[in-house]
């Protein structure tokens, strides 16, 4: 058991950290002003291969552990909440899904891309009608000899707007439950009858495009199949699972950025006299909110290691996206609560994390279904 980084993890951290306080942190708030998708950044995270990395170096990834995808990821999302999504939903949402379950072919045409971050991607999953409940999913795809006809929506799918390729679910055989559930590859460029309706305007998470997405007939050749028909529901489990280490790693990052901003900001703050930090009011937040994010850490590391290990993960995953999810809005409050009134304002980023932590308590499980996974896998043990 060792609690300490690697060398190589070390420089990750170190490379990904300079790269954020140079280019990222500068940007963050007018990216979330503006809310628009930073497509130079991740062209730049792409030359510094943060866009594949935990992909092998065959399919252009950087070849990193998980344990340096999730560092890494926490310094992106250290600087900006919405670069910690796109990466994330690229990576561990899109990219694990061809990774995992494409073949050679896929894997070459449309991973290698994705992971030298040429190529941007999505994962459509979600409804109207279908984000906890998977299986009430509408969308179809219907065998029409050596294609599939799809027709349906998806909603709330980030990077939907500017995704290259985009991993769907759609159902292929709608008797079947969730049985009757495919995945494929859609390319949105090559694919007529691809529309963007629009993008959601959003409490936080600013300069990720969440978008709606719609399918009016869109023919996709049969080797845009990922695996076996029916095999789509487990894929989108697997692939989930691994996905909550990473939004772990978001939540991790935003409280580090509320914990940082909050020690700077007691230590300058002057009142009755003196620094703010001298109150024991204030260490007291400050001790309670350092002893929180150390722990989320190490939960997250939990998952990663299990993971890597190839050992069952399931209720590791669900605790540490649960637990860092939740600390990281707790964080951000209190670093408001430090910050007085100037918190409240836009002057300061501290309300930014608190608006960007919120999401990770919805998005790729909410709160509740995590908790239900987490005594589901605790009862049967």
């Amino acid at each position: 058991m060792d609690f300490g980084l690697t060398t190589e993890q070390a420089q990750i951290r170190d490379v990904v950290a300079e790269f954020v306080d140079e280019e990222v942190a500068p940007r963050a708030a007018e990216i979330d002003e503006t809310d628009e998708f930073p497509a130079d950044l991740v062209a730049e995270m792409g030359e510094l291969g943060l866009m594949g990395m935990p992909f092998p170096e065959e399919y252009g990834g950087a070849g990193l552990d998980y344990h340096s995808y999730a560092i890494g990821l926490a310094e992106i999302s250290r600087g900006s909440g919405g670069l910690g999504t796109v990466v994330a939903a690229h990576t561990s949402l899109a990219g694990n899904m061809l990774y995992e379950f494409g073949d050679e072919t896929q894997k070459e045409e449309f991973l290698t891309p994705l992971a030298e971050g040429t190529d941007v991607g999505a994962f459509a999953l979600s409804e109207a009608e279908a984000g906890s409940d998977v299986p009430a999913m509408t969308t179809a795809a219907e065998k029409d000899g050596d294609e599939y006809v799809v027709n349906g929506g998806k909603l709330w799918i980030s990077n939907g707007s500017v995704a290259d390729t985009i991993t769907l679910f759609a159902k292929t055989d709608p008797e079947a439950g969730n049985r009757g559930i495919s995945s494929f590859v859609v390319r949105p460029e090559e694919d007529e009858g691809f529309v963007v309706e629009g993008t959601e305007h959003k409490l936080g998470d600013k300069g990720c495009p969440t978008a709606e997405l719609r399918f009016d007939d869109v023919r996709l050749p049969e080797d845009r199949l990922l695996g076996a028909e029916g095999e789509g529901f487990v894929q989108a489990l697997k692939t989930l699972n691994g996905g909550r280490i990473t939004i772990a790693a978001r939540g991790v990052g935003i409280a580090r950025a509320a914990l940082d901003d909050a020690r700077e900001y007691s230590q300058q703050r002057e009142q009755f006299g003196g620094p703010i930090s001298d109150f024991q009011a204030i260490q007291h937040k400050l001790a309670d909110m350092d002893t929180k994010l150390q722990a989320a850490t190490l939960l997250m590391h939990r998952a990663a290691d299990l993971k890597m290990r190839g050992e069952d993960y399931i209720k590791e995953a669900a605790q540490a996206k649960l637990y860092a999810s939740e600390i990281s809005r707790e964080v951000a409050n209190e670093a408001i609560q430090i910050h007085g009134g100037y918190g409240y304002t836009t002057d300061f980023d501290v309300e930014r994390y608190y608006r960007d932590a919120k999401l990770n308590e919805i998005y790729e499980g909410t709160s509740e279904v995590l908790r239900n996974t987490i005594a589901g896998q605790l009862l049967e043990e």
